[in-house]
């Protein structure tokens, strides 16, 4: 198993690290104490859980005397990386003033609030293998930074869909596509009852249209490629026809096909079965 330890002060930017760590594949646990990770470890273990993370803060501060002792022990069975996120004084009060969050320590005096937090998590920070300063980091830079060090970046993810503008709009879409201005095989009897998987389907909808389709290639690949840029791990782009039995089917393979070399792509045709 591949263990993470992620702490860090409050503000710091723990939970855009935690949602970097899910988007990547861990299973993620917040503030359990210390003492139950070796039994937490085992049982994630034993249903087959090969990748996991604990988020501890200031909460777990009756058992940071324990760290040490529990850590090493972990170490010696699993792959385990300590993480620690800190950032400068005068960012967390910022970051804090525009939330409007309420201190885990609560005592409402938010200066004092902070220094108590650095000190008790000391000991943390000094078993950790890597500390990262967010003070100058957007949200998906800290995200690209943990999964760098992890080794765990995702492949963007590229998610095609296929559907018919009849049965509706894809509400998960982050961009449509009309495939109706393309020729419909619908109207040829050879190939009216054959689906947009088939070859010959294929080749009727594209022949003539190569113009056409490089355009909308052109536009899925910049919305993605910009998708991507800004720290997204992946995008979804629907193609539709009428009902999503011809036209639509046969773009998406062949714009899967087109992009596997640029991202990771997935197909799904919605409304196949329908028509």
């Amino acid at each position: 198993m591949q263990l993470v330890l992620l702490s860090g002060l409050s503000g710091a930017g723990k939970t855009t690290a935690r949602f970097a760590l899910e988007d990547a594949g861990y299973y993620t646990v917040d503030n359990l104490p210390p003492p139950l990770w070796p039994e937490l470890v085992e049982r994630l273990a034993g249903v087959g859980v090969e990748r996991a993370a604990i988020v501890v803060d200031v909460r777990a501060a009756p058992w940071i005397g324990t760290l040490e002792a529990v850590l090493a022990g972990l170490r010696a069975r699993a792959g385990t990386t300590a993480i620690f996120l800190e950032a400068r004084p005068e960012v967390l009060l910022r970051r804090y003033n525009l939330t409007r969050r309420v201190h885990p320590l609560g005592t409402g005096q938010l200066t004092r609030e902070l220094q108590r937090e650095r000190a008790a998590l000391a000991p943390v920070r000094v078993l950790a293998d890597f500390v990262i300063d967010t003070s100058d980091l957007a949200p998906r830079e800290l995200k690209a930074r943990i999964l760098d060090l992890l080794g765990a970046g995702r492949r963007f993810l590229l998610r095609l869909v296929s559907f018919g503008f009849k049965w509706g709009l894809p509400q998960d879409a982050d961009l449509v596509l009309d495939a109706r201005g393309f020729p419909n095989p619908y109207y040829r009897p050879e190939l009216k009852d054959r689906p947009g998987l088939n070859p010959e389907v294929q080749t009727y909808v594209l022949k003539g249209q190569e113009d056409r389709y490089q355009a909308m290639l052109a536009l899925l690949g910049f919305a993605a490629e910009a998708a991507e840029r800004e720290g997204r791990k992946g995008y979804t782009a629907a193609v539709g026809c009428t009902g999503g039995f011809h036209r639509s089917v046969a773009l998406v393979l062949r714009l899967a096909e087109d992009l596997s070399s640029r991202f990771e792509v997935e197909v799904a045709h919605r409304d196949l079965e329908k028509s």
